[in-house]
């Protein structure tokens, strides 16, 4: 398994991706008209897992780091993210 940040047109999705290639996003960050914002998904409902207003892109990534929302989704996995 791999986790990794993604590109997008308008920001980046916090991706794992299995040995089939099968994806799933488990955060990301996202450059809107009303500013940057983040979002760590979750299994449940924890508004604290997102945030609007942010300076950068490196603030949202550290954002959605730190609450290691893989561990949620794929627990006993031993994953890293992986630089770019």
């Amino acid at each position: 398994m791999r986790l990794y940040w993604r590109t997008r047109k308008k920001g980046l999705d916090l991706v794992v991706e299995n040995d089939e290639k099968d994806i799933f996003i488990v955060g990301g960050v996202r450059d809107t008209k009303r500013g940057i914002e983040a979002l760590a998904k979750t299994t449940g409902y924890d508004p604290n897992r997102a945030i609007k207003g942010l300076s950068s892109m490196e603030e949202g990534k550290i954002f959605v780091e730190n609450f290691q929302p893989w561990l949620e989704f794929f627990p006993g996995e031993d994953l890293n993210i992986e630089m770019e």
